[in-house]
């Protein structure tokens, strides 16, 4: 029996297990780099053992320390959760040579998946069908555009590139093959046919090492940005008769062909026919696991527990009941090319119960760092059927308090009330159609929450607050709403016959922590908080933040002409070939990439001109405002020469 259980992860996947270990009376071990060390999964453990350093490469991928760390601690289990080291065999062989359990499949098993190029052979052998890379030039040409470069070897979108102009392969290539070499440690890249619009179907697989094999349904994870997946639900909704069976029939024929034992995942993707090919297998548990548990009623990570025990399952699964749909909640602009947001996280209540559960890797005075991935918490709706899960999980996330970094909270939301989402046909091209209407703010509500915080703001600073038997005299408060950065002057005044400045509005109440506003003859309350400088406005209308501004604005340094400044903080991972002052730039042309939060970020000079200074170099740490390169446009070149000929 085990004992004790390090997981070899941080945030949301080491609670999530950890929750399960004190049901079952498992003593916990985390491990954590230094940026974690104050994180919730560190607290929430038995032990934890330090991991020096923050980078990943230092710490939560360094299979010899965590082994290390599990044996100093006493643990006599592993299990790897999902991401670092969870898909790597090597590191499976080494925890069992350590004579600790590996609660995961066998190597083998994992080794046969790893490489995507070889599961899709391995697929192919089981009578899996299967979308054979493009082997040679001739076949890509056959094969026309558009095409996808595609890493052999991890996931989570790295190292992909969608080709639509066969001209641009082998950049395209070059770039993915870096990609995949940076994030991966290998550089192996292929090419397939590119399934447009296509949807993202995979079957939940676990098996025992006495030869059962369980499907447990499907998920679609079809909503996904820059390959990374935002929604997902189980079952997969709108499936052609009989298609279920058969991805699930080939799922298991997969996995009794390279002997899996544990929990997996066989991902397939479908086309606009209905045509389904195999993508890979994942040898790990999912983040979206939590859908198949709401709709089975089963605890997976007790199952990968009680198999690498050596427990036989049953010879059936549970039945299914209902529908069960996942949201993550991410600290991301989605408006902003899906810009990563760090800073400390002020509140994060997301309703629970009644169908709900919300796993959460952060909380209220948690800090988002730019170290690791942005997910901030997975929030699961279940009820008897789709329509009302993707109501319950609507309104649960319209009703959460997210303060701190800007989150895609409201994407979440109009996703899932948009109504070609709510038609149970999702595909990967969502957000490519859909994204401009979805980020689309509502200046109204901006405006009267942006009211509410002002009238908030000047409770307590007399000693009548807002109130007065008086007229008072004009009130001004400057607000910037984030993270667009709009500013909005507010003018009003309050007399004898309440709110006055405001048309179509009237103020109920004014407290600091609540305003409640008239507006059109309806009764809005709003929800205020303060956070130093910062304010966050709640209400049915919508979630708003802003920054505090002082009445009279405050000089700002310009920064020089062409300059170009780092949009988060990250690491500088590339820079682009031959690139080095006095280098012709094109409008938009990539210039490097910014790693940060799992997500390679692009910076391109904003006009045709010439790079005049390159001040950072692969590797190197940046924060956010840094300047990275200057590039001088033409018409700025002779201004400057204008001014520099000038004689006093």
């Amino acid at each position: 029996m085990i004992g004790s259980v390090l997981v070899a992860n941080r945030g949301e996947i080491a609670r999530r297990v950890f929750r399960t270990c004190r049901a079952l009376g498992i003593a916990t071990v985390a491990v954590h780099s230094d940026a974690d060390a104050r994180a919730r999964h560190v607290r929430e453990a038995d032990a934890a053992v330090r991991l020096p350093g923050d980078a990943p490469a230092a710490t939560y991928l360094r299979g010899d320390l965590i082994v290390a760390a599990a044996r100093a601690a006493g643990a006599d289990a592993v299990h790897p959760g999902y991401g670092f080291l969870s898909e790597d065999a090597e590191f499976a062989r080494a925890v069992v040579a350590a004579g600790l359990v590996w609660i995961g499949p066998p190597p083998a098993a994992m080794e046969a998946m790893a490489s995507k190029t070889r599961a899709k052979r391995v697929a192919a052998e089981a009578g899996v069908p299967v979308l054979a890379p493009l082997d040679g030039a001739a076949a890509v040409r056959a094969a026309g555009p558009p095409v996808l470069v595609k890493a052999a070897a991890g996931g989570g979108g790295r190292g992909m590139r969608i080709v639509r102009d066969l001209a641009l392969l082998d950049a395209a290539r070059d770039a993915a093959r870096a990609e995949a070499e940076a994030a991966f440690g290998d550089g192996e890249v292929f090419v397939e046919p590119y399934v447009a619009d296509g949807r993202h179907v995979e079957v939940q697989v676990l098996a025992d090492a006495h030869g059962t094999v369980w499907t447990l349904g499907t998920r679609d994870c079809s909503l996904q940005r820059r390959h990374q997946k935002v929604i997902e639900e189980a079952p997969a909704p709108g499936l052609p008769e009989g298609l279920e069976e058969a991805l699930c029939g080939h799922a298991a024929a997969l996995a009794r062909r390279v002997g899996y034992v544990g929990a997996g995942t066989v991902e397939f993707l479908l086309d606009g026919r209905g045509r389904a090919w195999f993508l890979e297998m994942n040898t790990r548990l999912q983040v979206e696991h939590p859908v198949t548990e709401c709709v089975y009623g089963v605890d997976l990570v007790a199952l990968q527990l009680r198999v690498a025990e050596g427990a036989r399952l049953p010879a059936r699964p549970p039945e299914p009941a209902g529908h069960a749909v996942e949201a993550r909640l991410c600290a991301e602009d989605p408006a902003r090319d899906w810009r990563p947001w760090t800073g400390p996280v002020h509140a994060l209540d997301v309703p629970e119960g009644d169908g709900l559960r919300v796993d959460a890797g952060v909380g209220a005075g948690d800090e988002v760092g730019p170290h690791y991935d942005a997910l901030l918490a997975k929030v699961v709706a279940h009820a008897p059927d789709r329509p009302s899960a993707l109501r319950r999980l609507a309104r649960a996330l319209e009703r959460a308090r997210v303060h701190g970094p800007v989150t895609n909270r409201d994407l979440l939301v109009g996703s899932l009330r948009h109504p070609e989402f709510a038609a149970g046909t999702p595909d990967t091209g969502f957000y490519g159609r859909h994204l401009p209407e979805l980020t689309a703010v509502d200046g109204e509500v901006t405006r009267h929450a942006a009211l509410a915080a002002a009238l908030a703001d000047a409770q307590g600073r007399s000693r009548f607050g807002g109130w007065r038997n008086v007229p008072s005299g004009p009130q001004v408060k400057r607000l910037r709403a984030e993270p667009d950065g709009t500013e909005h002057e507010i003018r009003y005044r309050l007399g004898r016959d309440g709110l006055e400045g405001v048309p179509g509005v009237r103020l109920l109440e004014a407290a600091r922590d609540r305003v409640a506003l008239e507006i059109d003859g309806v009764r809005r309350p709003f929800a205020v908080a303060f956070h130093g400088a910062s304010v966050h406005v709640d209400s049915p209308l919508g979630a708003r933040s802003f920054a505090l501004l002082p009445r009279l604005p405050e000089p700002v340094p310009e920064d020089e002409p062409g300059s170009l400044l780092a949009p988060m903080p990250g690491t500088v991972v590339r820079i682009a070939d031959g690139l080095a002052p006095g280098t012709p730039v094109a409008a938009g042309q990539v210039l490097l990439w910014v790693e940060a939060m799992k997500m390679e970020h692009r910076v391109t000079a904003p006009a045709a001109g010439i790079l005049t200074a390159l001040h950072t170099a692969p590797g190197r740490r940046v924060a956010t405002g840094d300047l990275l390169a200057v590039v001088a446009v033409p018409n700025e070149e002779a201004a400057h020469e204008r001014r520099t000929d000038r004689t006093p």
